[in-house]
């Protein structure tokens, strides 16, 4: 099992902010099932203001590349993305096009190691 950080900017306009947590209220069927189906064995999504943090743990399936290939081909993926593109923003320094981003971890406590 991995475990992935990454983040991405909300408008921060909280009627937008709002409405984006309430679409992931009920996140459609097809969505949690291309999750599911690429790998990702548990996710969860923070927010503080306009900031959101994912952490995602995956199995040994799983790979950034694969998950795009997948969602590349999915009509109903495609549409959702659309439709979170217009409560999103991208971080500063990220590529045009670029949503969440991979996290550097830069620090780890592990007790009883």
């Amino acid at each position: 099992m991995k475990r992935y950080c990454l983040a991405l900017d909300l408008q921060d306009d909280p009627l937008l902010i709002a409405e984006y947590e309430a679409y992931h209220e009920d996140v459609w069927p097809e969505i949690k099932a291309s999750i599911s189906d690429s790998g990702i064995t548990d996710m969860e999504i923070y927010r503080f203001a306009n900031r959101m943090f994912m952490i995602m743990e995956t199995d040994d399936s799983f790979s950034f590349e694969r998950k795009a290939a997948m969602d590349a081909s999915n009509p109903k993926v495609q549409e959702w993305e659309k439709l979170m593109w217009k409560f999103q923003q991208p971080l500063p320094n990220t590529k045009p096009g670029e949503k969440w981003v991979l996290m550097d971890r830069v620090f780890k406590l592990s007790t009883g190691d």
